[in-house]
């Protein structure tokens, strides 16, 4: 298949992995952080650890938008899913992620919420048309790629006159989630593999102000691993060299200004929020979007007039530790006995593209690596 297979070519991969080992330093250690879970699953599905000198660590990033949504906002949808007359509408990743007290929306919907998995915010849409007699919520969540289907189909109840619909907007940014792990100091960080679905959206402009604020090299990579390893490469040579610039891998799909029609449709239907909670991260200003006030009437916040409270995550749990990299789940003493995937705990468990989940998918547990 076009543009998969050539980028799974074992010779390739060897010849990469050789070239990394030639251009390494012995007297450095390159701490490079993949901040999406697709990468993260990509590392470990295809074993690209092994492939590299001892002296590259990858750490794990945020990894996905389920990951970093905070208890207190899984609290207010399963508030919402529980209001007499309404039908809660959410991607599958979020039913099972634990809110307060273990409970959760797959819990909530076992207690007699009316609690539906949809595959798009159209599916949301639709199911508003098909209930004229419910309040329709869906519970949007999502770095840049997730944004844009939302802000359609919020012109499209606009458009349509739909009174029965509305958004829980849980939309994140993706920039200013690196600037404050950057901010923070708490790990050593070489380089980022930039996110790749992001980036087709937003393209690698936002990351240039901060490459020269934190003096960091980032290097936008697709998914496949030759993809991975050829981005590895790149962050090596610019470490090595001592630049800082934002280089793209990911040519075939990513623009230096990236999908400007989306970026429109955004800009229309959604404002910055002057701070927003992420679980790890703590309160982030400038880093997540709400709907603005010309479409306030499909804004859930509003509409069920919801009350944000901040949550602890569970005490044993190392989620908000593994987002910000200081940790991996090896050190979670919950992994693979009392968290599982049936069983989550946190929710870098419960994610297709949590750091948990890639562990215990590929079998890192079992291993020790």
């Amino acid at each position: 298949m076009k543009y998969i297979d050539e980028f799974r070519d074992g010779t390739l991969a060897r010849k990469l992995a050789a070239d990394i080992a030639r251009e390494v330093r012995p007297d450095l250690s390159y701490g490079l952080m993949e901040f999406c879970g697709g990468h993260t699953h990509a590392i470990f599905r295809y074993g690209i650890p092994a492939l590299l000198p001892d002296n590259i660590h990858m750490i794990h990033g945020p990894g996905c938008p389920v990951c970093v949504l905070p208890i207190g906002r899984v609290d207010n949808a399963i508030e919402l899913a529980n209001k007499p007359g309404v039908i809660l509408c959410s991607y599958g990743d979020m039913l099972r992620v634990p809110g307060s007290n273990r409970m959760s929306l797959l819990k909530a919907k076992a207690g007699g919420a009316d609690v539906r998995m949809v595959y798009s915010s159209a599916d949301a849409l639709n199911i508003a048309q098909e209930n004229p007699d419910k309040e329709v919520v869906f519970f949007a969540i999502g770095f840049e790629t997730t944004t844009p289907p939302t802000a359609v189909v919020i012109r499209q109840a606009h458009q349509l006159g739909l009174t029965n619909f509305s958004v829980f907007s849980n939309h994140v940014l993706t920039p200013a989630a690196i600037s404050a792990i950057m901010a923070s100091g708490a790990t050593r960080v070489d380089g980022i593999v930039g996110p790749a679905h992001v980036s087709t959206v937003i393209g690698s402009r936002p990351y240039e102000p901060f490459a020269a604020q934190y003096h960091m090299p980032v290097v936008i990579a697709g998914f496949e691993p030759l993809d991975m390893m050829q981005a590895i490469l790149m962050l090596v040579r610019q470490i090595n060299e001592g630049r800082a610039e934002v280089e793209n891998e990911f040519t075939r799909a990513v623009t230096r200004d990236g999908n400007l029609k989306a970026q429109g449709l955004v800009e229309d239907v959604f404002e910055l929020r002057n701070t927003f909670e992420w679980r790890g991260l703590g309160w982030v200003p400038e880093s997540a979007l709400q709907i603005r006030e010309k479409y306030a009437t499909y804004d859930a916040e509003k509409r069920f007039d919801l009350t944000y409270q901040s949550v602890a995550d569970h005490q044993a749990c190392e989620c908000s530790a593994i987002i910000r990299g200081v940790k991996k789940p090896l050190d979670c003493r919950l992994f693979g006995s009392v968290c599982t995937p049936d069983n989550p705990i946190g929710s870098c468990m419960v994610s297709s593209e949590g750091a948990c989940a890639a562990y215990y998918t590929y079998g890192r547990y079992r291993d020790g690596q």
